[in-house]
């Protein structure tokens, strides 16, 4: 399994509020996750790293203890406490969070955990799928008919999220299992990559577009080329 990633503060940003991590275990399976922050000049920026900077180093530390799904919702707890502490004691970093989405991947199965709408694809030669559901106001209302998936891409709610790492004292996030075969990608990414590349054209830079090695630098490209109005992230796993 291989794994590459990216992160730019875009066109428009001061300061690049997402933060990314990845590692490959003894296994030879990969951990990652990637997370977009919020909440302040500076402390989106702190939600981000720590919630990485967490999740890791508690999801490294249970090796052996439990299942890969329950080892991937500590490592969240664990980080949504400690954001949210800080964000109640500290003034700088009052009302900050982060969005997460991580994925543990094997040679079978990935282990997929999303808070908030970084998202996580499924790519290989059939075709592109997203296999985690966005916790926000537009994909509320796509879901009870009141926008169509086009709508909402343009909606100008589209990144009022309703859920966030840090910003409630217990996390419920969302887990999901899905199936890798040989040959196919996750692909995680922050909202910054999802608003203004569409998963056809995800799906072409994946596939079609080169090499692997430069998938990620090809999808931020494409992200700077259309102004890049948000922090960009990508990063992709390949079985």
């Amino acid at each position: 399994m291989e794994i590459w990633g990216v992160t730019h503060r875009g066109a428009v940003r001061q300061q690049n509020q997402d933060s990314f991590a990845s590692q490959r275990l003894e296994d030879g399976r990969i951990i990652a996750l990637v997370c977009d922050g919020m909440g302040g000049a500076r402390a989106g920026n702190v939600a981000s790293t720590m919630a990485v900077d967490l999740f890791m180093r508690r999801f490294l530390e249970q090796d052996g203890e439990s299942n890969d799904q329950e080892r991937m919702q500590v490592s969240a707890a664990m980080a949504n406490q400690e954001v949210f502490q800080r964000a109640a004691t500290d003034p700088d970093c009052a009302g900050m969070g982060t969005t997460l989405v991580a994925a543990l991947a094997g040679p079978g199965e990935a282990v997929i955990l999303n808070e908030g709408d970084s998202r996580a694809y499924h790519v290989n030669q059939e075709g592109i799928v997203l296999v985690t559901r966005d916790h926000s106001l537009v994909e509320d209302m796509v879901e009870r008919g009141e926008l169509t998936r086009e709508q909402a891409r343009t909606h100008p709610h589209k990144n009022l999220i309703t859920r966030a790492l840090g910003a409630e004292p217990v996390l419920l996030a969302d887990c999901f299992r899905q199936s890798m075969a040989p040959g196919d990608y996750l692909l995680l990414c922050s909202d910054g990559l999802s608003n203004v590349v569409t998963e056809q054209e995800m799906l072409y830079e994946v596939i079609h577009g080169g090499e692997d090695e430069s998938c990620c630098q090809r999808l931020l490209d494409i992200a700077l080329h259309r102004g890049a109005p948000d922090n960009v992230t990508a990063v992709l796993i390949r079985r």
